[in-house]
């Protein structure tokens, strides 16, 4: 299991605050496929939030440990059913990334080049880029496109407008 400085679990729970849970632990409890889920999310995103449905606080705080001694993790937080695991990404050899750049540049046999002309007539290429939004229009919804209207107060004396003020017209 990892052991985290103060100030490191303080970063790391700022950072979870907004995460959902990814992973529950239900009625069946800790089985190999939910440890096996745990270990999927933590490779994709470091740092994951787990709910366990379980009234028991020893067992909860049982099963905290099991997660962070079996995926080699760390616990940042356990309030209540909830808890924060982070797992640092594993550090690739040369080698893995020197795999990866090739697979990257060889295109696949499934997917065509970006400019590459279609193979059989009337096939349609996507977009390489996306298409830009219009920008929106800096005027209000309700005059875009009219002209303003003059207020009703020209042209009236200013007894005339206190009568229709007060007759609310």
């Amino acid at each position: 299991m990892l052991a985290l400085t103060p100030a490191q679990r303080r970063e790391l729970r700022a950072k979870a605050h907004h995460l959902h849970p990814v992973v529950i632990v239900g009625q069946h409890g800790l089985s190999d496929k939910v440890l096996r889920e745990i270990d999927i999310n933590l490779r994709a995103h470091q740092l994951i939030k787990v709910r366990v449905f379980s009234d028991e606080r020893d067992e909860r705080d049982a099963l905290l440990q099991r997660i962070c001694t079996e995926l080699d993790a760390a616990s940042v937080q356990h309030i209540g059913k909830l808890f924060v695991i982070w797992r640092p990404t594993p550090e690739q050899s040369p080698a893995d990334e020197q795999g990866e750049r090739d697979a990257r540049s060889k295109p696949s046999a499934g997917r065509r080049r970006v400019g590459a002309a279609p193979k059989e007539k009337g096939a349609s290429m996507a977009k390489s880029t996306p298409q830009a939004r219009r920008p929106r229009s800096p005027l209000a919804r309700t005059t875009r496109g009219k002209t303003p209207r003059a207020p009703a107060s020209i042209g009236r004396t200013p007894s005339e407008q206190a009568r229709r003020r007060r007759k609310g017209i």
